[in-house]
């Protein structure tokens, strides 16, 4: 028996173009994956953290915090790291103050802390001194 179904040239050759253009954007998607990946391996470097190190936490999903925005703090901390949650997050001890947040953070929100050292920065004053009182007794009287 012949074949009854028939299929029209040009259809024929719009199935081999879309076929070929459909394998032609497989193929550049692939390269384009390739490249990404090449680029990011370069570049990319695993976060050292492990348990005990100290922490500061990125303040950008905390809604509650008090002050405008501009004016608070975008890192608070240190915090101690209490465990590893998988390789990209980690799970801190939180202080009283953040007692009610979740204390598990991705590491893209955590940096290390350093610690400075007291000679390292001699002008930077450690907390607010209180001004010298002096007395009005000690300054002359106004000249006439």
């Amino acid at each position: 028996m012949k074949n009854l179904l028939t299929i029209h040239p040009t259809a024929k050759d719009f199935h081999d173009m879309w076929k070929r253009a459909c394998d032609t954007a497989a193929k550049c998607i692939a390269e384009a994956k390739e490249y990404d990946k090449k680029r990011w391996d370069k570049t990319h470097m695993e976060p050292e953290f492990k348990e005990g190190d100290q922490v500061l936490v990125s303040t950008l999903n905390f809604k509650n915090l008090k002050g405008p925005k501009k004016m608070r703090d975008s890192f608070v901390g240190p915090f101690t790291i209490i465990k590893l949650v998988g390789k990209n997050a980690v799970e801190v001890k939180l202080t009283e103050e953040f007692s009610r947040k979740h204390p598990v953070f991705p590491v893209s929100l955590v940096k290390p802390y350093f610690q400075t050292e007291e000679g390292k920065f001699p002008s930077k004053k450690k907390s607010h001194t209180p001004p010298e009182i002096v007395k009005v007794e000690d300054f002359p009287g106004p000249v006439s």
